[in-house]
């Protein structure tokens, strides 16, 4: 190769790095600039709402209750001790009018996932208090990890701590039916990474009804695997990103095992809402949003394949960013489905 075209293809190579790095850098602060804009303030109990510490008797099969805090008269935060996390965590409920752990009487669940970089607190910079204010259903919001991706991660093929899906599936909801009155009757939904999790819990065939809100339900589609990989990064600094589904290519078959796309054919008997935004530039707009374009590359692909399989979904897709506005929103349109689907409309 002549001197020249050396030249030239070291410079081609040097300018398709460094755009690809504008892109990493671009995609990862959008996600965290997008996943952390409010819709309400952020949730912060008033004075006369202050916490009081009861204690709860130890439980088996894995699970222990090391504390209750009541802030008012609906939500009711545990700490939980969890051998499949090998750690302690928190779930958030909101409580119905009249709900009593020892009432004798039971009441549906409608779960809500937070996304990556979030926390079980999530869901309270939303409206879903006053939305389910007079519904007979318990809201479950339990923590899934910064990049926890609601998974039992594979750790390079030894598994282990931590198992997401085992401590939320076969844990906590145990827990809550067998201690805290909830029933069989489950709806499931979450935005972002919580919306990936909302189609795999459903795959489960545990959940009547799933809604995804801007999620990763095709976490192979090209370009959602690098945003994954991102995620995993920001929200984990330091943690292998290939500890949670091992490597794309090499581990391909883990990878289709958590793709809400590989499983949909387990939800033909789930009632199904997918919605993401467009993420467009806007006039007036320096940028567009990267990761709110590739959630709706990754719906519109899953719900293809829904419909190839001949499995009802109702669909939304909009002009909009992946910020909770947008997820408010889509709770709204959602939740009279979610709610129905467990007799608590």
């Amino acid at each position: 190769m002549a001197p020249g075209s050396r030249l030239r293809g070291f410079l081609v190579g040097a300018v398709v790095a460094a755009g690809l790095f504008v892109l990493v850098v671009a995609a990862t602060i959008a996600l965290i600039t997008n996943q952390r804009h409010p819709v309400a303030d952020p949730d912060r109990p008033p004075a006369s709402e202050q916490p009081r510490e009861t204690r709860t008797p130890e439980l088996p099969d894995g699970v222990e209750v090391v504390g209750e805090r009541r802030f008012g008269e609906r939500r009711l935060e545990l700490t939980l001790r969890s051998a499949a996390l090998g750690d302690r965590t928190t779930v958030r409920l909101l409580l119905p009018k009249g709900w009593s752990a020892d009432s004798g009487r039971t009441w549906p669940a409608l779960w809500l996932l937070h996304g990556g970089l979030d926390d079980y607190r999530a869901w309270s910079r939303s409206d879903v208090e006053e939305l389910t204010e007079d519904a007979p259903v318990i809201v479950v919001m339990p923590d899934g990890g910064k990049c926890g991706s609601y998974s039992d991660w594979y750790n390079g093929g030894d598994g282990g701590p931590p198992r997401w899906a085992t401590y939320h599936l076969k844990e906590l909801l145990p827990l809550l039916e067998a201690r805290y009155a909830a029933s069989g009757e489950r709806a499931i939904a979450g935005y972002s990474m919580g919306g990936q999790g909302a189609m795999l819990y459903a795959a489960t065939g545990k959940f009547k009804a799933a809604a995804s809100f801007s999620g990763a339900v095709h976490t192979l589609l090209p370009g959602v695997d690098i945003a994954v990989m991102l995620g995993t990064t920001a929200g984990c600094f330091g943690t292998d990103w290939k500890r949670i589904w091992g490597d794309p290519h090499g581990d391909r078959e883990v990878w289709r095992e958590h793709n809400p796309y590989d499983q949909a054919a387990k939800l033909r008997d789930v009632r199904l809402y997918v919605a993401a935004g467009d993420g467009r530039k806007r006039r007036g707009e320096l940028f567009g949003d990267i990761t709110e374009e590739l959630a709706h590359k990754a719906a519109t692909a899953f719900a293809g394949r829904l419909k190839e399989l001949g499995i009802p979904v109702e669909t939304h897709f909009y002009d909009g960013r992946h910020n909770m506005t947008y997820w408010n929103r889509e709770l709204r349109r959602a939740l009279p489905m979610l709610l129905g689907s467990v007799g608590a409309a």
